[in-house]
């Protein structure tokens, strides 16, 4: 059976599995998801985070979910219109932050600490002040908070719209171990629950504003080009996608436009229909090598 599906499948696998490995290059990162033998880095395969982290449509949609969110914060955002080349490097910004989410979920330990303390020290020379004379810094508690929990909201809201159920205890326990990685850049009062999240992001919502920064990030977003066969159809696919994902509050500020939120559902459909194809073209991605590092079949990670 497993033989039959593989053949019947294998004319949508092969260019998916194109697409993925063009848009993100493999072993460009230099970190080794192969050894030390038995180590199981800062999660293992016990923890949701692996689990959670191993599903690349829910990962890329929710972390776009995660940018549109993190551009209504004057503060986290000026450090980004500030220091990054994202008008005309937005590919390269992505797939760092993607090679930093795939270390620190599945690398050993030793790489994962040395990543961080690299990021660290990028984060200690990232600092200016807003337009309006407000102070800011990439490595202000506060700041570090905001990023890690819109990312960790969008990647869990990702997976469960895309790939598969998660029980509130199972989402609890995710945001309380995918923490670490926020706690060990610098960030304070990390919420800990899908609860705390909830109440994180209602107080938060007086310091955000949609603003002539945020439109201009978010036209260079809707106007990224990947490396890849049909970039336009793809990008829409996954931008909507990531857009489906947003808080209900997050969708207003941010202006969605009834057709806009027609065409998001739309490609949440589509992405959610295709997830599975997704997760046969790519059987042997970080997950996977972490788990032959620690000696378990990479099915572990379909069970909770």
């Amino acid at each position: 059976m497993s033989s039959l599906l593989h053949r019947l499948t294998r004319p949508a696998t092969v260019p998916i599995r194109r697409w993925v490995l063009g848009a993100f290059p493999r072993g460009q990162s230099g970190i080794d998801y192969d050894h030390p033998l038995g180590d199981p880095g800062w999660f293992g395969p016990d923890s949701v985070t692996w689990r959670v982290h191993a599903e690349f449509p829910g990962m890329l949609a929710g972390g776009l979910c995660a940018l549109m969110l993190q551009t209504l914060h004057p503060l986290a955002l000026a450090g980004v219109y500030d220091h990054s080349n994202f008008r005309d490097d937005l590919v390269g910004r992505l797939r760092r932050t993607t090679a930093f989410v795939a270390c620190t979920s599945y690398a050993a330990s030793g790489e994962v600490e040395a990543l961080v303390g690299k990021v660290k020290r990028i984060h200690a020379h990232v600092r200016g002040q807003t337009q309006d004379g407000q102070a800011y810094s990439a490595d202000d508690p506060a700041l570090l908070t905001w990023v890690h929990v819109t990312e960790a909201y969008g990647f869990l809201q990702g997976y469960r719209r895309y790939c598969r159920e998660v029980p509130e205890p199972i989402a609890d326990r995710y945001y309380d171990e995918y923490r670490r990685v926020a706690e060990a850049l610098g960030a304070t009062d990390v919420p800990a629950s899908e609860a705390e999240v909830e109440a994180y992001f209602a107080r938060q919502q007086t310091l955000l504003r949609f603003d002539a920064r945020s439109r201009e990030v978010l036209a260079v977003l809707s106007s990224i080009r990947l490396p890849v066969p049909m970039a336009g159809l793809s990008r829409e696919l996954f931008l909507g996608a990531g857009a489906a994902l947003l808080p209900e509050w997050a969708t207003t500020m941010l202006e969605r436009t009834p057709l806009q939120r027609t065409q998001a559902r739309a490609s949440a459909r589509l992405l959610q229909g295709m997830s599975p194809l997704f997760r046969r073209a790519l059987q042997d991605g970080v997950a996977a090598r972490a788990c032959a590092r620690v000696g378990v079949p990479t099915s572990t990670l379909a069970h909770w």
